[in-house]
């Protein structure tokens, strides 16, 4: 995991959509089944449309705003006590942009200043890198602007993969943002961003050496891995 600290602004807020169609706009109501068969026929796709012997993973990818103003989790007290946690109320906060393979255990992050198209950019370059040299990988990820502008550069072995709107329910990586702030940033006062940033590298890092555990807590049954060629 890196920290990025100085990122110039996005070079356009102008939105197109990245990678295969888009599910059809009819909110949620044709439940959950209609949705990860839309999703599931959209993989399919991108797996046909690769060449003889390479695979695909199928990444997950979100983005997380840790600050400050951090959160209260519950903890151990006997009985009849009200157990106290420091609350700040400072401005300061970093973006973590985070991503996991499910199947094979993997993970890339960065911590931003700034959350953007060029934030983005760089965490699609780290996805990249991480992707297996006989595989392509499918990112699914939600409908933020940044994630759909014009100025977006996806590497040419990702596909990018929208989920339906309103759907954070799919997406395994809010899972982990839960994970990390309830067993190693809530009930904490960071005295300055870097700070803050020391401690989500700390528990990235923490969480992404476990791969028993990125596969356990992320794994999803409708985006199945690609059988090894």
């Amino acid at each position: 995991m890196q920290s990025v600290e100085h990122l110039p602004a996005a070079a356009s807020d102008q939105a197109e959509l990245v990678g295969p169609a888009s599910a059809p706009s009819g909110g949620r109501c044709d439940g959950a089944s209609g949705v990860f068969a839309t999703v599931g026929l959209q993989l399919e796709r991108v797996r046909a449309a690769q060449a003889r012997g390479v695979r695909v993973e199928v990444w997950f990818q979100d983005e997380a705003r840790i600050g400050q103003k951090n959160t209260l989790t519950r903890v151990w007290g006997q009985t009849g006590s009200r157990p106290t946690a420091p609350k700040d109320l400072g401005f300061a906060s970093p973006y973590v942009f985070g991503a996991v393979c499910p199947s094979q255990g993997k993970a890339a992050a960065l911590i931003m200043p700034i959350c953007n198209t060029a934030a983005m950019n760089y965490h699609l370059n780290e996805i990249s890198s991480q992707v297996a040299a006989d595989a392509h990988a499918v990112v699914i990820l939600d409908r933020a602007g940044w994630h759909r502008s014009q100025a977006l550069v996806v590497p040419g072995n990702i596909t990018l993969l929208e989920l339906p709107p309103y759907s954070p329910e799919l997406n395994p990586v809010e899972r982990i943002w839960h994970y990390l702030r309830s067993h190693w940033l809530a009930n904490s006062v960071f005295s300055s961003l870097a700070d803050i940033m020391d401690a989500c590298e700390m528990a990235w890092n923490r969480f992404a050496t476990n791969h028993h555990l990125i596969r356990s807590l992320c794994a999803v049954a409708w985006a199945p891995a690609s059988p090894a060629p």
